[in-house]
């Protein structure tokens, strides 16, 4: 019987025969980096094709139709566009600060993605905190929007990296507390755990009741927050503020904060189906013969989740300052806090399946 090796297992195996350990190793997180960068350009594409014909078809309309079969190359062609525009600024903006914000979103999401698990193969890194470092480093992403608006002096930018820090910070705290809600149901802060707990008892959202549904629940609507996607987009109204924080990019700074966007909202997807959807397991229970299999899974169940957060873009009004801190701190917060105490309790009365 012929042993099949993972594709990730045989290029290491490859690598390490060929080149001396320190070599290896080196050129290992070369591909790493490639990957990863190569998937950020390609699924930020792909996500902003998405929300365009998604967008179209809620309201009824074509959407693009031109560029490629269905439109599909028009994001293309957009990306062409933005790296060959000149780019421009104020005079009076702070140089350094304004080159440099982009730069923090973009490395936040990218780190994020690094600790997701795609597949039980494809995992960058599987550290024992992994839900703890995804919560903290995807924070790190509101100091380039604090630092472009700042810099670029201009007001209306000012104005919207302002909301996004009172936004963010607020928001994170149902972001993390629904988190917390479902490390008391497994345990552990390591990713890899979390899913084969899953595999064995059930998907979390079964797993741990109606405690679950509600921190599922809290979860979507903090992490559209998060993201600032409507109807949670008050860092980018456009009615008031232009383009907000990033009113003074242009060309592919101007890209950098607007594919990190989609790429975020990817990462909350991402989060969302590993902690509470079994990650890449299947639905059937059926253990994943192909290699690629569980890589199908968890992106069929991270588009569902995505098109849920693009269904909220385009059905609900965007919310005024105080609504949007009413609902966090009045609403959401204290639900929270009595859900991790539901949550205990039926961990305490073993009231799981």
């Amino acid at each position: 019987m012929i042993k099949t090796l993972s594709l990730t297992g045989a290029i290491h195996e490859w690598l390490q025969s060929s080149f001396s350990a320190g070599w290896a190793n080196f050129i290992e997180w070369i591909l790493i980096a490639v990957a990863y960068l190569t998937f950020f350009a390609v699924a930020g594409l792909l996500l902003v094709w998405m929300e365009r014909r998604i967008a179209a078809f809620f309201q009824l309309r074509l959407g693009p139709n031109r560029v490629g079969p269905s439109g599909l190359f028009q994001t293309i062609a957009d990306a062409l566009k933005l790296l060959t525009k000149e780019l421009t600024g104020t005079e009076n903006a702070d140089k350094f600060l304004y080159n440099l914000a982009p730069y923090f979103v973009i490395v936040a999401a990218l780190v994020s993605l690094s600790v997701l698990p795609f597949s039980a193969e494809l995992q960058a890194f599987d550290i024992n905190i992994g839900v703890f470092f995804i919560m903290g480093v995807s924070s790190i992403g509101v100091i380039g929007v604090l630092l472009g608006g700042w810099a670029s002096n201009n007001k209306y930018s000012l104005i919207g990296a302002m909301r996004s820090g009172l936004q963010t910070v607020s928001y994170e705290l149902s972001v993390g507390l629904s988190i917390l809600t479902m490390v008391l149901l497994s345990g552990s802060l390591r990713i890899s755990e979390i899913v084969e707990i899953q595999r064995t008892g059930g998907w979390f959202i079964l797993q741990g009741h109606i405690p679950a549904i509600i921190a599922f629940m809290i979860f979507m609507i903090a992490g559209t927050a998060e993201t600032n996607r409507a109807p949670f987009d008050m860092v980018e109204a456009e009615s008031e503020l232009g383009a907000g924080f990033h009113t003074e990019y242009s060309g592919m700074k101007f890209a950098y904060f607007f594919l990190a966007e989609f790429i975020n909202m990817f990462i909350i997807a991402a989060v969302a189906v590993t902690i509470f959807f079994g990650a890449y397991l299947s639905p059937f229970g059926i253990t994943e013969s192909l290699p690629w299999m569980g890589v199908f899974w968890f992106m069929i169940k991270v588009l569902i989740i995505i098109f849920l957060m693009m269904w909220f873009r385009w059905t609900f009004p965007r919310l005024r300052v105080d609504q949007l801190l009413t609902l966090e701190w009045k609403y959401l917060l204290p639900l929270n806090l009595m859900n991790i105490v539901l949550m205990a309790v039926v961990i305490w009365l073993n009231w799981t399946f």
